[in-house]
Formats: structure tokens, C-alpha cells, sequence
């Protein structure tokens, strides 16, 4: 089992990525409000389902090949930093947009909204970031199986994943109209998730290896 300051720095980090803008949270907003909240959630459990996927390719040996060869390792942690500066540049830029900007969508019936969702969130770089540059971060072997480890990190992570974006998902049209109302909002929105994405990206490339 992990130790408890390892899970839940990792419960913290899963949090900040849960709430940084990304495809996931883009589509479930823009289903949300386009097509209704439980639309919404049905695309959810597609989003869920497809991290299920990331857990079960990490805990058959992706995790464990990550921290028994350094080089790898290093590779993969530097361009998880990377890409999250990217994600920040993507959200800081002139130009950005909120993702509660509405994006309109078709109407989907409900197994074809479940479909993307996996979709979506299976071909979300920001996914595979996680579970490859920064779920390996919290694991130690000499705490006992990797696999135990992984798995419940990964569990972890889906937890959270799924209430925050279930809130967002019911709550989706309630804080476009907030914010719709009150552009400084929409700033310090970005601002914020920019400083956020930034700050895990300093972290992942400054830290050393475990």
C-alpha cells in the first residue's frame, strides 16, 4: 500500500488535473448544457470507463517498467512537464477561452454519448500524462506490489475524477450563466488554472526521482 503522505499528495495532484481545463472537462460542459445534465453524466461514465483502461495498462507492468529503467523514467517525467506548460500556455495565451464557453454539440442518444465519453477521454494526452509521468512518482516499491499500489492510486484518482466532474456536469449551465455575467470571473478562472498547470509542471521537472 502507499504510504498516506504519498496518497494524498497524489489525491492533491489528481485534484488540480481534475480541475485544469482539458478535452474531458470541455466536452462534458459543452454536453451538459447543450443536450442537458444527464447527458452529461452518461458521457461520464464513458470518461470513467476509459480511465479504468489506464489503470488496468498501468498495473500490468507499464508503472513498474517506468521505475525500473531511470532513463525512461526521466523521459517520460520531462515531457509530462512539458506538455503541462503547454497545457498552461494553451489556457494563459491571448486568446483562451473559458471551458464554460458553450461549444454546440449534436444530440446523441445515450449509448453514443457514453462512446465518446470513453473516446474522448482515451485519446486525452492529459490522461496519459497522468498515469505515466505522475502516478509512478507515488509509488515505492519497497512499500510491498506495485500492482496493490497502482491500483489504488489509480481507484484514487478515479474517484475523484468522477464526483468533480459530476458536479461540473450538473452544475455546467449555473456557472456559464455566472460567469457569462462576470467576465473578471472568466479571467481568474484562467489565470488561475494556468498558474495551477504551471505549478505541476515545475514540480514534475524539479523533483527528484523517488
Amino acid at each position: 500500500m502507499p504510504t498516506s503522505t504519498s496518497w494524498i499528495s497524489f489525491a492533491l495532484v489528481a485534484l488540480g488535473m481534475v480541475l485544469t481545463p482539458g478535452p474531458n472537462m470541455i466536452y462534458l460542459i459543452s454536453r451538459s448544457i447543450s443536450q442537458g445534465r444527464i447527458a452529461g453524466l452518461i458521457s461520464l461514465g464513458g470518461v470513467a470507463l476509459a480511465f479504468a483502461v489506464y489503470i488496468v495498462l498501468s498495473a500490468l507492468g507499464i508503472t513498474a517498467l517506468i521505475i525500473a529503467v531511470p532513463y525512461a523514467y526521466e523521459l517520460l517525467r520531462f515531457g509530462g512537464a512539458c506538455y503541462l506548460l503547454y497545457l498552461a500556455w494553451q489556457t494563459l495565451r491571448p486568446g483562451g477561452r473559458s471551458p464554460f464557453h458553450l461549444r454546440e454539440l449534436p444530440k446523441d442518444r445515450p449509448r453514443t454519448l457514453f462512446v465518446m465519453g470513453f473516446v474522448t477521454n482515451l485519446l486525452n494526452p492529459k490522461a496519459a500524462v497522468l498515469y505515466l509521468s505522475l502516478l509512478p512518482q507515488f509509488i515505492a516499491p519497497e512499500r510491498g506490489s506495485v500492482l496493490l499500489q497502482s491500483l489504488v492510486l489509480g481507484f484514487t484518482q478515479i474517484t475523484i475524477s468522477v464526483l468533480v466532474n459530476g458536479v461540473i456536469a450538473l452544475m455546467a449551465g449555473s456557472i456559464a450563466a455566472f460567469l457569462a455575467t462576470r467576465p473578471t470571473w472568466i479571467s481568474v478562472q484562467r489565470w488561475l488554472m494556468g498558474l495551477v498547470l504551471g505549478g505541476l509542471a515545475l514540480r514534475m521537472a524539479t523533483e527528484a526521482r523517488r
